[in-house]
């Protein structure tokens, strides 16, 4: 006989582990830990005795398996960013960054063509540390001088420039407690919505005086396609009588969902051409996860009839764009 719902409830709560744990996965991260733990006290000696040179690091991460890892912790730089930092020093031909990362020394022109480049995994950038010394040159320089380039300091958000210099790499106790705080603040920091690209949009509507509906469903899909429709980001003038409707994608990761959502902006525009023939679907579509996803990000332009970035530029095109719309 099957089980009534209190039954299963009481299941759950009274056979609740709480927080399971694999005892013997923990076990094995733990040294995993201690590992890394034991590599900074000796990196932390060596550089106390001996003083901080780029040859100190160089043969950190080349000796030690762990020693990219070692090197990231310090700095309270992720693996996430330092590969989107190598796949950003791939693509864009900056004299100085160049220069400074010893680029061109390493790089393969051939991965550059038409179709797009791809990200590096682990793997790779392991395989490089190991087998390519302008390589390990490049991203010892990045660590000490990275936060002095120019386009460095202009395209990486403040929050993650400041996580390189050469005070985090000599152990010096300020620097501790600053990388402790942004990894304790990492999350939030990410959730901020006054970091969110929809915040820019609706701020530079609010400044054209322009009025918007935001997050909201469109009648008519509401009505005619309930299981189809989303809440779309923003509509102009209102969801009664639409004349812009935008939707903003903004990644710093690359994902497959990318790929679904580029399916579901197709969908909504079939969508809006069968409900609301003469609104224009515009898309803001930015950030280096879809930089290096150039497939899905042909897919997801496809959706639109005009996109957008939020560079400067870009948006006075938006600006111009849409007054010449609502004419």
């Amino acid at each position: 006989m099957a089980k009534t719902i209190d039954e299963k409830v009481n299941t759950v709560i009274t056979y609740n582990t709480f927080w399971y744990n694999n005892r013997v996965f923990e076990e094995n991260y733990e040294a995993h830990i201690t590992s890394l733990k034991e590599t900074l006290l000796v990196l932390r000696n060596q550089v106390q005795n001996q003083g901080l040179t780029k040859e100190l690091l160089d043969a950190l991460i080349l000796e030690k398996t762990n020693g990219l890892k070692v090197l990231l912790t310090l700095t309270g730089f992720s693996n996430e960013h330092f590969k989107r930092l190598i796949t950003f020093i791939r693509v864009i031909d900056d004299e100085e960054l160049s220069q400074l990362s010893c680029r061109n020394l390493w790089i393969d022109e051939a991965e550059l063509d038409e179709t797009g480049v791809t990200e590096w995994q682990d793997a790779k950038i392991q395989n490089k540390i190991q087998n390519c010394a302008d390589f390990r040159r490049g991203i010892i320089n990045l660590f000490f001088e990275g936060s002095t380039v120019p386009v460095l300091a202009k395209t990486l958000p403040l929050f993650e420039l400041k996580k390189l210099g050469v005070s985090k790499l000599s152990f010096e106790v300020e620097a501790m407690i600053d990388t402790l705080i942004r990894y304790k603040e990492k999350g939030s920091y990410s959730g901020k919505a006054q970091n969110n690209a929809e915040v820019v949009i609706g701020k530079l509507l609010e400044e054209m005086e322009i009025s918007f509906e935001q997050s909201v469903d469109l009648e008519k899909l509401r009505e005619h396609a309930p299981n189809e429709k989303r809440t779309m980001d923003f509509i102009i003038p209102n969801r009664e009588e639409p004349q812009v409707i935008i939707e903003s994608s903004y990644s710093k990761t690359t994902s497959s969902g990318q790929g679904d959502k580029a399916k579901t902006e197709i969908a909504i525009r079939n969508l809006l051409s069968k409900h609301y023939s003469n609104a224009r679907f515009w898309g803001f579509v930015d950030g280096i996860g879809w930089y290096v996803r150039k497939k899905d990000l042909r897919r997801m332009v496809e959706a639109f009839e005009d996109v957008f970035t939020l560079e400067e530029s870009e948006l006075r095109r938006f600006q111009q764009s849409l007054i010449a719309v609502l004419k």
